[in-house]
């Protein structure tokens, strides 16, 4: 099958696109290098230089035909996203609205889509949140991811557009930046192993739900066939406190700093996602456990600091 990856040189779509090509499928990457990385594309992926929000996104839609689209490019920063909404629906709304326009035009018929569960559903009313959990982002990130899950509603409605929607807790692993709320991972490792100081935003006891970024990427090889019209989350359905991300981090880097605990920041407190869905009718559970995650995801650091 050929499967286009929006998104497909940065830090998950890159880890599909790897995923994608292992199992023997054809794929194609479509990525404007904003925060994507040519290093980080496998040599067997056919890649285009293009922003999603872009006219020339038909031509390459066009001429490549794929049965599949993963749409994983997007503005992923919180904090961006509430210094600039405008920018940042433009790119998550609009830029996946065009996407949606030439899938119609296309007539491509599968479109999975990366949507985000540590925003849309804001403070949680209740722990793990499942997919009925209500929905009250706390920031235009989450807006404007959530309001393109309503699109594809609709799309499928009108066009007979098949989708899965995947709400992603917080990823980790290699190749990752330090942009959005996860790359709290990257941030720690990178200053632990350059021996620079570490700081804690507010208690510490802020909780998130940390999946391994290889368990993400198996998700969306599943959706290729499953899934059909609906939405899933993914995740551990259990919070770790960024407390105890520092100490488990520390111990692996072998870091000597001590902990220090900076101003807290404007976030949701705790959050962590209940995945049933997604392993009863996927047939996806996470497997990489935190600390496995975590060892893989230092010795990638230490491997490109040299």
């Amino acid at each position: 099958m050929k499967v286009l990856v929006t998104g497909g040189a940065g830090f998950v779509g890159s880890h599909v696109v790897d995923r994608l090509i292992e199992v023997g499928h054809s794929v194609v990457v479509v990525d404007n290098l904003s925060t994507g990385r040519r290093e980080n594309l496998a040599p067997e992926a056919k890649f285009y230089q293009v922003d999603i929000c872009s006219p020339k996104l038909l031509e390459v839609l066009d001429s490549e035909r794929p049965a599949c689209i993963s749409h994983h490019a997007a503005q992923v920063s919180v904090p961006a996203s509430i210094q600039d909404p405008l920018r940042d629906a433009n790119t998550n709304i609009m830029g996946s609205l065009n996407l949606l326009a030439a899938c119609v035009n296309i007539g491509i018929k599968k479109f999975i889509y990366i949507s985000t569960g540590g925003a849309v559903y804001g403070e949680p009313e209740y722990l793990p949140c499942d997919e009925d959990h209500p929905i009250n982002p706390l920031c235009p990130y989450g807006v404007s991811k959530h309001s393109v899950e309503h699109y594809l509603y609709l799309y499928s409605s009108l066009h007979g557009l098949n989708y899965t929607v995947l709400r992603y807790p917080n990823v980790y692993g290699p190749r990752q930046g330090v942009q959005g709320e996860a790359g709290v991972v990257a941030i720690f490792a990178q200053r632990m192993l350059g021996g620079n100081e570490v700081v804690i935003n507010g208690s510490g006891e802020q909780e998130r739900d940390f999946l391994y970024v290889s368990d993400a990427a198996e998700a969306n090889l599943l959706a290729l066939d499953r899934g059909d019209r609906r939405t899933y989350n993914l995740g551990w359905g259990e919070g770790v406190s960024v407390n105890r991300l520092f100490g488990l981090l520390k111990d692996i880097t072998g870091y000597s700093g001590r902990e220090i605990h900076g101003p807290p920041v404007p976030e949701v407190f705790k959050s962590c996602l209940e995945a049933r869905s997604a392993r009863t009718e996927l047939g996806w559970k996470p497997r990489i456990a935190l600390e496995e995650g975590l060892l893989r995801t230092v010795d990638h650091y230490r491997r490109i600091a040299g």
